[in-house]
This record gives structure tokens, sequence and C-alpha cells, in this order.
């Protein structure tokens, strides 16, 4: 990864944990994405934007495999997803092969627009949703 690239993630996270992630948990409106930590072991809600349609939620992850929530799933791939203010459980799947630019195109714009201007590294996910909580 070049030296840039570098900076970028690691400011854009900084930004992400430290001010805009907590403001966005706290609205009833964003969808979030609920992991399990892989080394606490305590539930990680990471707020997100993605389609639900036929029984899937898709997102772009902005970093990619440097994403921490990323790694989670890596390490346990159930996970919840809250859309409309409604829980969602489900198992994620990461897919290097699936063209993250595209997909971008097929999901909420403004998220959308955001990604494709702080992201390093894009990785589309695939959540199979099994069931309403």
């Amino acid at each position: 990864m070049a030296r840039s690239s570098g900076f970028k993630h690691r400011a854009v996270t900084a930004f992400q944990r430290r001010i805009l992630n907590p403001m966005g948990r706290r609205v009833k409106s964003q969808t979030l994405l609920e992991t399990i930590g892989r080394t606490s072991g305590r539930p990680r809600r990471t707020p997100v934007g993605g389609r639900l349609a036929d029984g899937e939620f898709w997102f772009v992850s902005e970093h990619g495999e440097k994403s921490q929530y990323i790694r989670n799933i890596r390490a346990n791939p159930r996970v919840r997803v809250r859309v409309g203010g409604r829980w969602y459980e489900g198992v994620a799947t990461p897919l290097p092969e699936d063209d993250a630019r595209a997909r971008l195109k097929k999901l909420p714009r403004g998220n959308s627009a955001a990604v494709k201007v702080f992201g390093t590294d894009l990785l589309s996910v695939r959540v199979d949703i099994s069931g309403q909580v």
C-alpha cells in the first residue's frame, strides 16, 4: 500500500471511530452492522450503508480486510443488521471477487459517494438473512 493511502486509512479510521460512528449509532434510522469482537467476544456495532433485498443485505467496506468488522466477520460470520429500525440475523460473506465499485452503484447514493471518496481498499460483503430478531 502506498504511503499516502496508509495515512488516508489512519486518518479516516480515526475520524470514524471517534466522531462519526458514535453519532451514527445513536440515530435510530441508521443502518448498523453488529459483529462479535474476535478477541473481546463482545458485540461491536458499526454504522454502514447498504441495501436489504430478497433476503440479502449488501454493503461495501471502505478499507476491506483492514476493517475491524471484516476481521470480526472472518473470525465469526454470524452477524446482525439493523435496517429501518428492525434487527435481522444472518451470515456475512466478504466477496473479494465482486466488483465493489459496480456494487456501490446499486446501493444508497450518499453512502456510496462517501465510500468512494474515503475508501482505500473496497470490499463487497453479502449478508444472507436468516430471520428477523
